[in-house]
């Protein structure tokens, strides 16, 4: 049999699955112990314990001067400036994706802009953004919406010239408008298609909304990595890495759900 047909069951797919996930920590256990036999102060790399204790005094304990538990202020702080910045991104990416799209007028007008926009770091445009909007979080809401905008816009505008022309023949035949075919005949195909997108372009909004964070922010889970680097704190910074990477696969396991549930249909195997 080739490998190529060989398809696991339930418990070696779960085992493959586990597999990666506990190389790494084995590897980066080794090498803790390894540094931590040679120097007991060692700070690089943290015994796993010691980055658990971090992180849960981190989620229980308030701060000194203002009580407050920074860990979830951080949380909600990050949170709210990718939520908006996603959700502005992927509203505007389906309007514009929508009209490219179906309109060769606007496709005419936009697309090789948004093409040549698409090839500008979003972080060399920083600073700008800082001058231009200051140092507080409409800055940061921007960078994030810069950074994936483009992307969106590319990607919905390509799904909806897919779709099929004798569709969008039959809505014309039936006397739909151009709005009816947008909204009734486009919209529905290109929903499950929007969310992929998003789930993929969550990982860069992750880097430039930590990269905002790290250069002028005075909350936010980049800010508090970037504050206590100074110091060394590996664990804490450890823990905050782990906390990021469980949001980040939270979220795009909520999208996935949500793709799921509403879009069945739509093949989503990302």
């Amino acid at each position: 049999m080739r490998l190529i047909n060989i398809k696991p069951g339930r418990v070696l797919a779960t085992f493959l699955v586990l597999l990666p996930f506990a190389a790494v920590l084995l590897a980066y256990s080794i090498g803790s112990e390894i540094r931590l036999a040679e120097n007991p102060a060692d700070k690089l790399l943290p015994a796993p314990g010691k980055v658990l204790d971090t992180m849960l005094r981190l989620t229980t304990e308030g701060d000194r001067r203002t009580g407050r538990i920074l860990f979830w202020y951080d949380t909600w702080a990050s949170l709210k400036r990718l939520g908006l910045g996603i959700g502005i991104s992927a509203l505007l990416g389906l309007v514009f994706g929508l009209l490219i799209g179906l309109l060769p007028l606007a496709r005419s007008l936009l697309a090789q802009f948004v093409a040549v926009v698409s090839m500008i770091p979003p972080l060399a445009l920083l600073p700008i953004l800082f001058i231009v909007f200051g140092l507080g979080e409409l800055s940061k809401v921007v960078l994030i919406v810069i950074g994936t905008l483009p992307f969106l816009i590319r990607d919905l505008s390509q799904r909806t010239l897919e779709l099929p022309t004798e569709l969008l023949v039959k809505a014309q035949t039936l006397g739909a408008s151009s709005w009816v075919i947008a909204t009734r005949v486009a919209l529905p195909q290109i929903m499950p298609r929007l969310i992929q997108a998003v789930r993929l372009s969550l990982g860069p909004a992750w880097l430039f909304l930590i990269a905002a964070e790290a250069i002028a922010s005075d909350l936010g889970l980049g800010y508090r990595i970037f504050l206590v680097r100074r110091y060394l704190a590996m664990d804490v910074i450890l823990s905050y890495v782990i906390w990021i990477t469980i949001l980040a696969f939270t979220i795009d396991w909520i999208l996935r759900r949500v793709s799921r549930r509403f879009f069945p249909w739509a093949e989503d195997g990302l």
